[in-house]
């Protein structure tokens, strides 16, 4: 397993168009209220959202995707809606796993799957296994995820495999058990939908991205929005600890638009 780097032990390679893009997708609820219509039908056209999405993030030449399709704490939402959301998750494995495939996408889909019946968990699997290949953009789904839950899962995981570890253990020695140890951290995090927070959302990995927020809502989010956002995420300056001067004097290294 590849041991990538982390932003607090080394210095990432700053790029014009960030490699890795986290998404929480906010709004789908509040979209279908302004329009008179049940919640659910700003559920399914946030999946028409996401589709555009990640053709947007292909054209860019975004190498990975991040997004937050249901959290660890959003069972605590109605039942209905749940359930609602459950078989929505099942229809769209079933219909976009194929179209991913022709599309050299691999689907990855990280988080606590024990919550989920047997139904949902081979969907989750055969639509991994048939993009398992796929060498062009890597599309990850967080499904019954928190940001907690995998710093967690990661500790228990190592210690059993790695006992003696026990007392003391470092990033290096933690990196391969967590949820996304095979994709660099992520450039830039986008939430829509107007809240500014994380919501347990990749707590481990988002401790140097860059953070984008937008009032617009998810169904409404475009590939207008999501240039808006790389837009602003090139303006930035990052320098991962560093002063301002240090990256003036290495161009390239810390300016996203350089």
């Amino acid at each position: 397993m590849t041991n990538l780097p982390s932003s607090t032990r080394t210095i990432p390679e700053v790029t014009p168009v960030p490699r890795h893009i986290a998404v929480i997708m906010d709004g789908n609820g509040r979209w279908a209220k302004q329009r008179f219509m049940p919640r659910v039908m700003g559920h399914q056209r946030g999946v028409e959202t996401l589709r555009e999405v990640v053709k947007t993030c292909r054209d860019l030449g975004v190498e990975y995707l991040t997004v937050f399709a249901f959290s660890s704490e959003n069972w605590r939402r109605p039942a209905d809606e749940v359930s609602f959301l459950m078989s929505l998750f099942i229809k769209v494995l079933e219909r976009e796993a194929r179209r991913l495939q022709r599309e050299n996408v691999r689907l990855k889909i990280i988080g606590d799957r024990n919550r989920f019946d047997d139904e949902l968990k081979k969907c989750m699997l055969d639509a991994e296994q048939l993009t398992a290949a796929n060498t062009g953009l890597t599309f990850t789904v967080a499904a019954n995820y928190g940001g907690r839950w995998d710093v967690m899962h990661a500790v228990q995981s190592m210690l059993q495999h790695h006992p003696e570890l026990a007392l003391t253990f470092t990033e290096e020695d933690l990196h391969p058990y967590l949820s996304m140890s095979d994709a660099p951290e992520p450039d830039l995090f986008i939430r829509t939908g107007g809240e500014q927070r994380i919501s347990n959302f990749m707590l481990w990995q988002l401790a140097y991205t860059e953070l984008y927020f937008t009032d617009t809502l998810w169904p409404a989010f475009d590939r207008a929005e999501l240039e808006k956002a790389v837009a602003s995420y090139q303006r930035r300056e990052r320098r991962f600890g560093r002063t301002s001067e240090q990256v003036q004097g290495m161009t390239g290294k810390g300016v996203a638009g350089a």
